[in-house]
């Protein structure tokens, strides 16, 4: 069993920044790729960053050049840091962990709310 705490979000506004946080606890082993979604209200849920196991990183169009994904293997944590904030950035952060076998793995969520 895996699980995962996001920490980080708040109210920023906009041209702010925030820095997003995911603590993976249990089995932690194998290939996989973690990743930072986010869904506003009214919208689904979208995929904002990924990055594997192996270090490739995805973005969503929205957010490149101002988002930056890492993470620490050695802490099992994986960030967010999000510069330039934009009002439409608002929403509930999630988490997720996916594996090849296709099982995945989601957070509770944290809101980040950019005021204009």
């Amino acid at each position: 069993q895996v699980q995962l705490v996001e920490s980080g979000g708040g109210l920023v506004q906009a041209g702010g920044s925030l820095r997003l946080s995911c603590g993976v606890f249990g089995r932690v082993f194998g290939i996989n790729v973690m990743g930072w979604y986010r869904q506003a209200p009214g919208n689904q849920r979208e995929l904002v960053a990924s990055i594997t196991s192996g270090g490739s990183i995805n973005y969503a169009d929205s957010v490149k050049g101002r988002f930056i994904i890492s993470r620490d293997n050695a802490r099992n944590t994986v960030y967010l840091q999000m510069n330039s904030l934009k009002p439409e950035d608002t929403g509930v952060y999630y988490c997720n962990r996916k594996y090849p076998t296709g099982r995945e793995y989601w957070g509770q969520g944290t809101q980040v709310t950019v005021s204009s």
